[in-house]
């Protein structure tokens, strides 16, 4: 498979409702796609970068610009193309794990089209469909939180994700408690937001049986998260700390943590995200596939990963309608709870020509 270019579109797209985390809030995705094309048709990657360096040190300007110079010219240089190929022609490149991703996505979608395999399929899914979690952003107020988790569960989502931070932690979390009860599985999302001195104050959360505690410290500070895990009676949930199956690994052979949340973007793409997901089996730690509030095509590739068989926890693979009133491919739709894995070939979905051109801001065609 011969690449022919490389389209970098830009699009933004406006959430349903702003989206506030401890690192920020979000009233508009913006997102860049990649498009390769090759002589045999193309295929898309969704790059999870977000405008600001906030959640990661990647931005989607930088992404564009390491794509741009370093990462598609590296790409053009392999005289054949295949899935394996991707990582090691841009392996003399550090870090940009993001940008990474979505080129290696748009060659996977492209080769597996020409074979008229699914992304599932190839994965090793082992399901038709996945069990779908909602991420709760902070709210203004405990009764705008409560009537939120309400309207989630009226939707039939299967696990509730409130994000945290000091001063919205314990009061949220025993609020959803008190008004849904103990059988609602709840989990919550720091985003490294403390540190290891408010292990006593985080020790407060054990009593509402959640399913975990997710990143709470600093993605460096794995020797830390260790030492809140045996503080805490609640499980340790790593998800910045994990770029690699290396950090996998470490992370398990510390004690850091007994469930991994796999971002594919995060580690570098859909091969990385595979490998992390088979150390986690070998180790018996259950995993979940999260989410960076993908459009339509991230979001079939997460479904179809969140169908191997160590992915045992919903994740945050939510209905196109959580965040988009309109999506840029036909929308996920939750049914009973799950979203259907894809079955067409490559990511199995496409955006709609008239709906990406409607949010597209930019687009730059780098020919090889």
């Amino acid at each position: 498979m011969k690449p022919v270019g490389v389209e970098l579109r830009r699009i933004a797209m406006p959430l349903v409702s702003p989206f506030r985390t401890s690192f920020g809030t979000q009233t508009t995705r913006d997102i860049l796609l990649v498009r390769v094309e090759t002589g045999d048709g193309e295929g898309y990657g969704e790059c999870v970068t977000m405008a600001d360096p906030v959640y990661s040190a990647e931005y989607t300007d930088g992404a564009i610009d390491v794509l741009r110079g370093h990462l598609i010219p590296a790409l053009f240089r392999r005289p054949d193309l295949d899935p394996w190929a991707v990582a090691p022609a841009l392996a003399a490149f550090k870090g940009h794990r993001m940008a990474k991703a979505a080129l290696e996505t748009a060659v996977l979608d492209a080769w597996l089209r020409t074979r008229s395999l699914s992304l599932g399929e190839w994965l090793g899914a082992t399901t038709d469909r996945v069990a779908a979690g909602v991420s709760v952003g902070i709210m203004n107020s405990i009764p705008e939180l409560l009537d939120a988790v309400e309207g989630y569960l009226s939707e039939g989502y299967t696990r509730i994700k409130l994000k945290i931070e000091p001063g919205w932690d314990v009061a949220p979390v025993r609020a959803v408690r008190e008004r849904f009860g103990d059988d609602v599985p709840l989990q919550v999302d720091a985003n490294t937001a403390y540190t290891l001195a408010d292990a006593r104050h985080l020790a407060r959360l054990d009593e509402f049986g959640l399913l975990l505690i997710e990143q709470p410290l600093d993605e460096e500070d794995v020797r830390g998260h260790a030492q809140l895990a045996q503080a805490v009676r609640t499980p340790i949930c790593l998800d910045e700390s994990i770029v690699s199956a290396r950090a996998a690994a470490d992370a398990i052979a510390l004690g850091a943590c007994s469930i991994i949340n796999i971002k594919p973007g995060r580690v570098g793409g859909y091969l990385e995200a595979r490998r992390i997901h088979d150390v986690c089996a070998a180790h018996g730690v259950p995993v979940w596939c999260g989410g960076m509030l993908e459009s339509g095509l991230g979001r079939a590739a997460n479904v179809a990963l969140a169908a191997l068989p160590g992915f045992t926890l919903p994740g945050d693979t939510s209905a196109s309608g959580r965040y988009y009133r309109t999506d840029i491919t036909e929308p996920f739709v939750l049914r009973d709870g799950h979203l259907e894995v894809p079955r067409g070939p490559g990511l199995g979905v496409r955006p709609i020509p008239e709906r990406l051109a409607e949010v597209t801001v930019s687009t730059e065609w780098i020919a090889r």
